[in-house]
């Protein structure tokens, strides 16, 4: 199938109609996704397409794209919602969500109560925005959307802001999506997934974590092992890795996952997609 950027991009998602017992899942990069089900309209999460290159960014930078957005924001004219996970800038980005919010002006933003700065920014309005209360479903057209914690690396919750890390499990279309947002395995975080409806495809940020990062302040996710041994806990059927691509100072051997899954899951399903990718999951 061929991969498109840009307005085709866009053309692409318009045309496709899912199936039923069917989800079209984009990759954009990083943690960022964009999902179709039934009708029209998409759910993105965390989009960043925004940052500089390598040959913009100061010789002392650490954050800069390994690879130019597939879509520019203001070309987003199809979003019926963003959701956010969190307020770093890979996932929350005003100048993502701000041009966004221009192209769609059907979208709904939904964040978190520490990324209402951000919206500010991106001049986003209030009625516009939607922050989610963990464990209760809320609807987006006829998909069903939960919030779950997530813990970056503590769980953290604020009694104004409630919590920060968040994950969303999407029932659509007849199939059910996680994405985690950034993670690791916090006590109780196994529980809590087991508790919710069995997700048919989960979107979990493999990158690992080391103190050689984390003296930089780069705070890491999950290791290979860790999304493995889920994936196998938790009944996946299918794994798709992310947060592994755009920041090389912020990656691990993608091969490392294979080989975890060969240890830990030998027939689980996993796929690595590049960015504006398509992948139609049918149940």
């Amino acid at each position: 199938m061929t991969t498109y950027y840009g307005k085709d991009l866009i053309a692409q998602m318009d045309a496709l109609r899912v199936p039923p017992g069917a989800l079209a899942i984009w990759a954009l990069g990083q943690m960022g996704f964009a999902l179709k089900g039934s009708g029209d309209g998409l759910i993105y999460i965390d989009p960043y397409l925004a940052g500089k290159s390598k040959a913009e960014a100061a010789p002392d930078e650490i954050f800069y794209r390994e690879f130019p957005p597939p879509i520019a924001p203001h070309e987003v004219t199809n979003a019926r919602a963003v959701l956010c996970s969190h307020e770093h800038l890979d996932h929350t980005d005003a100048n993502t969500i701000g041009p966004i919010a221009q192209a769609s002006p059907q979208a709904t933003f939904v964040i978190t109560g520490w990324s209402q700065a951000i919206a500010d920014a991106a001049g986003i309005p209030p009625d516009r925005r939607v922050v989610p209360a963990v464990g209760r479903p809320f609807s987006i057209g006829d998909a069903r959307v939960t919030a779950l914690p997530s813990a970056h690396y503590q769980l953290q919750e604020d009694p104004a802001k409630g919590h920060r890390w968040l994950g969303f499990l999407v029932e659509w279309n007849g199939v059910t999506l996680y994405h985690s947002g950034d993670t690791v395995i916090y006590p109780g975080y196994v529980e809590m997934l087991k508790a919710q409806p069995r997700a048919d495809v989960a979107i979990v940020p493999v990158n690992g974590r080391d103190a050689y990062r984390e003296s930089l302040g780069i705070i890491g996710n999950l290791l290979p092992l860790e999304a493995a041994w889920l994936a196998r806990e938790l009944g996946w059927d299918v794994l798709i890795p992310g947060h592994n691509d755009l920041f090389i100072r912020n990656c691990i051997n993608p091969g490392d996952l294979p080989d975890a899954i060969r240890q830990f899951a030998p027939r689980q399903k996993m796929h690595i997609l590049q960015p504006g990718e398509l992948y139609l999951y049918v149940k």
